[in-house]
């Protein structure tokens, strides 16, 4: 098991709120890392609407939810520090030896010395739910995506998108135009998306830009040519008939929802409420070191906005500086008079 240097400030969670953490650690000149689950930065930005428009971010009229994760990471980038992903973290130790009394975040792989912690998991570890099929199972990863982050990727192929909620009428409509055609699965004719984006879907099904088999699941998957590399065709089973209809797809992707734990984080010792860690309005755990910002987090009053993630991963990393270097203020002042920018002394 790897061990890295000890930093700082480990950030949980690479999303909009860790993403700043990490930046703020560093105009507060501390070390710091990011480790998280997911294989990209971004959290949810990137996992579930990485084309969607966000519009209540400060600054940014309108601003596609990659290129916000974007220009955060390469905010973040101004400091060099690393960002450790595909981590599960599976314990916290206190410990003490040359480095002095630290904590270590450790992960299935990798062991993280730190002087203090914040969580910005957002909703926790989080991972799509997979087909249930057996069928489905060898096709991961070369024909069934459970994660877009290309969409040009699925340009002039056949798209098959399973599922009714949001994910899948969003890319569903996203796709209609760089694929060649898209057609959507659900197993009824009740749906969990936004009404205008169904609505719009359906216009491109009466236009013949896509197709829709409600009552419909996946049973099957079929090669043509004889070869084993990559599936042309897949059958869909009619939920109450089992009629199988054939219909043509390159691609597969299973909007099927996120499965989402708080997982070893439960066991920390800290304050829970719902799955969601109770802070003050400190950001602090009440475990000493540990401190949260974003979704993860609950409060009175709380906000589940990005925004509002942003103020608290600056409160947390204030806090968490001052606690590891008492003769640091907790108030930073203004960053354009901060000498870390080459601004006059702060």
């Amino acid at each position: 098991m790897a061990t890295h240097p000890i930093v700082d400030i480990t950030i949980i969670g690479g999303g909009p709120t860790g993403l700043f953490a990490s930046f703020y650690a560093g105009m507060r000149g501390a070390t710091a890392q990011v480790v998280d689950a997911l294989a990209q930065l971004g959290g949810q930005l990137t996992a579930l609407y990485p084309e969607k428009y966000i519009f209540d971010v400060a600054g940014f009229p309108q601003i596609l939810a990659k290129d916000l994760v974007k220009s955060l990471a390469e905010q973040a980038a101004r400091w060099n520090f690393p960002s450790h992903l595909q981590q599960r973290v599976v314990g916290l130790e206190e410990v003490e030896d040359a480095d002095g009394k630290h904590l270590v975040l450790v992960t299935d792989t990798d062991r993280f010395p730190t002087r203090a912690i914040v969580i910005a998991a957002g909703i926790g570890a989080f991972s799509p739910r997979r087909l249930p099929q057996a069928c489905a199972e060898p096709w991961y990863g070369r024909g069934i995506f459970d994660v877009v982050t290309d969409p040009d990727a699925y340009r002039d192929q056949h798209v098959l998108i399973i599922g009714g909620g949001d994910s899948a009428f969003d890319w569903a409509t996203q796709l209609v135009g760089k694929a060649a055609h898209v057609s959507l699965a659900h197993r009824t004719d009740r749906f969990r998306a936004h009404g205008a984006t169904v609505t719009q879907f359906q216009e491109y099904v009466a236009a013949g830009r896509a197709s829709l088999h409600t009552f419909h699941e996946l049973h099957e998957i079929h090669c043509r040519n004889g070869g084993d590399e990559r599936f042309t065709h897949v059958g869909l089973r009619q939920v109450k008939t089992k009629e199988v209809t054939d219909v043509q797809a390159d691609v597969v992707l299973p909007m099927l929802g996120f499965v989402s734990d708080l997982g070893t984080l439960a066991e920390w010792g800290l304050t829970l409420d719902k799955d969601e860690i109770v802070v003050n309005s400190q950001m602090e755990t009440g475990r000493a070191g540990v401190y949260a910002a974003g979704d993860i987090t609950t409060y009175p009053g709380k906000l589940k906005l990005i925004a509002s993630g942003f103020s608290e991963a600056a409160i947390a990393v204030n806090q968490a500086v001052h606690w590891i270097y008492p003769e640091k203020k907790v108030t930073p002042g203004h960053s354009s008079n901060l000498q870390i920018f080459g601004q006059k002394d702060d």
